[in-house]
């Protein structure tokens, strides 16, 4: 049991912020109101609340001057378990999770082997449980990712997939896609699409422009993401399909998507920290460290993604937490992994760049962090309210950390070294403590 008092609460859902108590057992919140406590005598309606039982094993935070917010949900994460555990596996990724605030993730399938069969997506389920925090998995959308055969998504949807996805692997046969829509239109799973043509990368993770010139590669040119969104956002229009336009990296992508939302209401798109905070430049300061799929873009892109996120064309912010090891990343530009690590620098970016430059309230970014990566994949979080999720992140908006270093297995970051707003104090999932600042 959990009491939080003082805390100034936003909760997206609902829309409520100010100053209130949240108290918690059984894993759900029991109360939020002014002064919950014996020493209130909770007066009126909440009186039948507070009983000296309580306080029996009960952890009391004291969040005067913080924020509490919904615990986070981040819907594009890849742990890399099973296949890959050196660089990540589910119990580190959870640890970083929960340091940087969140509760709830969803797992990419890319794994080896991927999430195409229920025994892999079982193993993957099962292990999630024991995390603490809550693990959620997309199964693929095609027999081994090869884009030619779809997985039994009944089965995959019987057994908790929480939606379907090849990230990592654009689809390109057009009719598997119209299929796709079909059969996750009819089993309620969202779909979402890693939108990367080939035929026009020549090297992956490095943007066809400043940066690929400086390394004297071809890169990726931007066209890859356009035709890829173009041609899948034609493909929706008359289905019931809910899909996402994963990490939009380009302003043209950006305007397909607002376009699109017009006349269907089942288009979303998701941003990364990444993308709204850098630019191809980082690739050339940093190296391997901020090449990535699909790569960093130009300024103009950058302040798309940021006003796409304003106006509410991108419905969500997720990591696409990407962990490689050391030596991985030590590896020349075109042979090095793409993807950077995100889970524990997420909310600090999101405050520096989106709210402390006026771009977002605080509501609107933890809205965009919670309450809609949540619709979106169907889950019971991202939201604070008597009855639900005990699941909920204290944190300083303002005070400042050091990221010297990360409970996630890997250090592939660009940021590491910086001094970012935002300290997480706590994260509390089902009612315990998964993290607090020591």
């Amino acid at each position: 049991m959990v009491l939080v008092k003082g805390g100034y609460v936003v909760d997206p859902a609902s829309g409520f912020e100010g100053v209130a108590d949240i108290l918690t057992e059984n894993g759900k919140i029991l109360a939020i109101g002014p002064d919950i406590g014996p020493e209130a005598g909770m007066e009126g309606e909440k009186s039948c609340v507070w009983d000296s039982r309580l306080e029996k094993d009960m952890e009391v935070i004291y969040a005067e001057g913080k924020i509490v917010a919904p615990g986070l949900v981040d819907v594009h994460v890849h742990f890399r378990d099973p296949g890959f555990t050196y660089k990540e596996d589910i119990f580190s990724g959870a640890q970083a999770a929960a340091r940087g605030g969140f509760t709830t993730v969803v797992l990419m399938a890319n794994t080896k082997p991927p999430v195409d069969n229920e025994e892999t997506l079982r193993y993957v389920l099962e292990k999630g449980i024991k995390t603490g925090i809550h693990v959620e998995s997309c199964a693929n959308i095609t027999v081994g990712m090869k884009g030619t055969e779809l997985t039994d998504m009944d089965k995959l949807a019987e057994n908790g997939a929480a939606g379907f996805t090849d990230d990592g692997i654009p689809l390109l046969d057009a009719e598997l896609v119209k299929r796709a829509y079909e059969e996750a239109a009819r089993l309620g799973k969202p779909l979402s699409f890693h939108e990367e043509n080939p035929a026009f990368i020549q090297n992956n993770g490095i943007n066809g422009g400043k940066a690929a010139k400086h390394y004297g590669i071809g890169g990726s040119d931007r066209q890859a993401e356009i035709w890829m969104v173009e041609r899948d956002l034609a493909l929706a229009e008359g289905t019931e399909a809910e899909i996402s336009i994963q990490h939009i990296s380009t302003k043209e992508a950006v305007e397909l998507v607002r376009k699109a939302k017009k006349t269907n209401p089942h288009i979303h798109a998701e941003a990364t920290p990444h993308h709204f905070t850098l630019t191809e430049e980082a690739s050339v300061r940093y190296g391997t460290l901020a090449k990535m799929n699909p790569p960093l873009r130009e300024e103009a892109d950058r302040m798309a993604i940021i006003e796409g996120l304003r106006d509410g064309t991108i419905d969500m912010i997720a990591t696409d937490h990407a962990p490689h090891s050391k030596e991985e990343k030590e590896k020349p530009i075109t042979e090095a992994p793409s993807g950077i690590i995100g889970l524990e620098t997420a909310l600090s970016l999101g405050i520096r760049e989106l709210v402390d430059k006026g771009y977002l309230t605080m509501m609107e970014l933890v809205s965009r962090m919670s309450w809609q990566p949540a619709q979106f994949y169907h889950l019971d979080a991202g939201y604070l309210a008597e009855g639900g999720p005990a699941d909920l992140v204290v944190f300083d908006s303002s005070e400042k950390w050091k990221a010297e270093g990360f409970l996630s297995k890997s250090c592939n970051s660009p940021f590491l070294g910086e001094e970012l707003p935002g300290t997480v104090y706590y994260t509390v999932c089902g009612g315990k403590v998964v993290y607090r600042k020591m």
